[in-house]
């Protein structure tokens, strides 16, 4: 499929047992996609490894449908593109030629989103804590975000709150996104133990409902 690409020229395909190091470092390719599925060791530390030995190739991992924090992991550890398991001929060659232009590119259904703010802030070394206290929230998530920290459940939370079980998933969806979050439980531990969420609880940017 590449190799039908006037712009681009596949150097090397290689098998899971070949050596790999060995090759990249006689071929030197701008590029190198490495499909995770093959491999039966840790991904991130070959991944740390192929950028420590060959911080001059650009690296695509392929294959995966990775969670957020493992995302973070993979760009912090030099990863420039991602290309996933329902990709399209076009978003796979879409991404091989921006990384090829030294873009970043991350999965599809992370832009725009208050994560990739967050992979943007790792790049640049600012902390995920600054971000956090510039996030829009309206007055209703904060208050789902004390009853999760408080153990209660949705249909508690609609009781309390005199709203529709539907509307406080909604609401909960919504914390999830903006605080690059997935579980209820990260909520809670997240509203617990970081002075980050007693500070936004004063000074976030309140919204109406």
């Amino acid at each position: 499929m590449i190799k039908e690409q006037y712009d681009l020229k596949v150097v090397a395909a290689l098998g899971v047992n070949e050596n790999n190091f060995q090759k990249i470092s006689s071929l030197k390719p701008h590029i190198a996609l490495l499909d995770l599925g093959l491999l039966t060791q840790n991904s991130l530390q070959v991944v740390k490894s192929v950028m420590k030995k060959f911080p001059g190739t650009k690296l695509i991992v392929m294959d995966i449908v990775p969670v957020q924090e493992e995302i973070l992991e993979f760009v912090q550890a030099g990863v420039s593109g991602f290309i996933l398991k329902d990709a399209t001929v076009d978003d796979f060659l879409r991404t091989i030629r921006s990384v090829a232009q030294g873009n970043k590119v991350l999965p599809p259904h992370l832009t725009d989103s208050l994560f990739s703010q967050i992979v943007e802030r790792a790049l640049t070394g600012t902390n995920k804590a600054g971000l956090l206290k510039s996030v829009r929230m309206t007055k209703r998530e904060k208050q789902v975000i004390e009853l999760i920290a408080d153990g209660l459940t949705n249909k508690e939370i609609a009781q309390n709150l005199h709203l529709s079980t539907y509307t406080v998933k909604s609401h909960v969806h919504n914390i999830l996104e903006k605080l690059a979050l997935h579980t209820r439980v990260q909520i809670a531990k997240y509203a617990h133990t970081s002075e980050d969420f007693k500070t936004i609880a004063d000074t976030i940017t309140l919204l109406d409902d």
